[in-house]
Formats: structure tokens, C-alpha cells, sequence
């Protein structure tokens, strides 16, 4: 299968009994981490490592999820899958709100001033300490904008564009 959409990274086993910790990499981990959902194993160039893994139980644990797979009755059976991440198809996901967009989508969105002046086009997605940036090629130079609300002023997933309020200087 194609187009997972990464939601968790597996840790380590927490028992013996076939539960792992798992570090959630999505905002809503109590309907990702739901009983019921299977999830596939995702590898670094996003191919397709095993699964699905239908989820048996789950919780909250720390700044964790402790999850038990359907038929993983023993803590070393996730052991050649540790450190590796977790996925879901795409289509399986609810809508994005109006402002949302997958951070893989943002590659060659245009990036535009509120008064529709180009900028450039979104080259890269960067995520450092200190939140988002996304690396704009514009016509003269390329520049980096933090992906945060007081500067991305509105998300046109459809359209594929970004209408931000650059720091000032930074244009400059």
C-alpha cells in the first residue's frame, strides 16, 4: 500500500505480554491509537514494512500510548519494528479542517503576500526545535518562514496556495 500518513513511532515493549510504547506523532493519538484501527509499520523512505496491526487495547501513558496488537502476545514479537514508524492510509483519516494541510502536501504550494503578490513556492518543510519552517524558492533568493499563525494567514489546500505576513526585514 501507498500514501501512509505517519501517526506514532514504536518505542520499546512494556510488559511481557505483547504491549508496546509508542510516541505519537499526530494531534487526535485517542482515535489514531482506537481499538479497531490498523496500522502498517512504515520505514524512512516511506515504504510499506509490515502490517496491518489491528490495535486490541490502548492508553495514554506519560507523554506515550502503551498499545497491544491483535495477536502480539509477546514483547519481543515488535522487537525487529523498534524505532521504526507507524502509519495509516490517507483515506482512512477524517477531513482536514479549512486551514489544514499534511506537511508532506506542502511541496510547491505557492506562497503569496494577502494583496496576491508572489513570493515564490514552497521548496522544503523543515522541523526544528523551535517549530516549522518552510523554505520558500522565491524569483531573486530563497528564504525561510516559520509555519506559524502570526505569518501563514490563511491555507488553500485546494488551490495550493499559502497566503502569509512575512516577519518584517525579511523580504529585505
Amino acid at each position: 500500500m501507498t500514501g501512509h500518513v505517519v501517526v506514532g513511532r514504536l518505542r520499546k515493549p512494556h510488559g511481557l505480554k505483547g504491549d508496546c510504547t509508542l510516541f505519537p506523532l499526530t494531534d487526535t493519538p485517542e482515535a489514531i491509537f482506537a481499538p479497531g484501527r490498523e496500522l502498517w509499520v512504515v520505514g524512512l523512505s516511506g515504504e510499506t514494512l509490515a502490517g496491518p496491526f489491528t490495535v486490541e487495547r490502548s492508553r495514554s501513558y506519560h507523554r506515550e500510548w502503551l498499545v497491544k496488537f491483535v495477536g502480539v502476545d509477546h514483547r519481543d514479537a515488535l522487537d525487529p519494528f523498534r524505532g521504526q514508524f507507524l502509519g495509516v492510509p490517507q483515506e482512512t483519516l477524517g477531513p482536514l479542517a479549512q486551514d489544514e494541510v499534511y506537511l508532506h502536501e506542502l511541496d510547491g504550494f505557492s506562497v503569496r503576500l494577502a494583496d496576491d503578490t508572489p513570493l515564490g513556492l514552497v521548496s522544503a518543510v523543515y522541523e526544528l526545535p523551535a517549530g516549522l519552517m518552510i523554505e520558500v524558492q522565491g524569483p531573486k533568493r530563497e528564504f525561510m518562514l516559520p509555519y506559524r499563525k502570526e505569518f501563514v494567514q490563511r491555507v488553500d489546500r485546494a488551490g495550493r496556495r499559502l497566503v502569509v505576513t512575512p516577519p518584517e526585514g525579511l523580504l529585505e
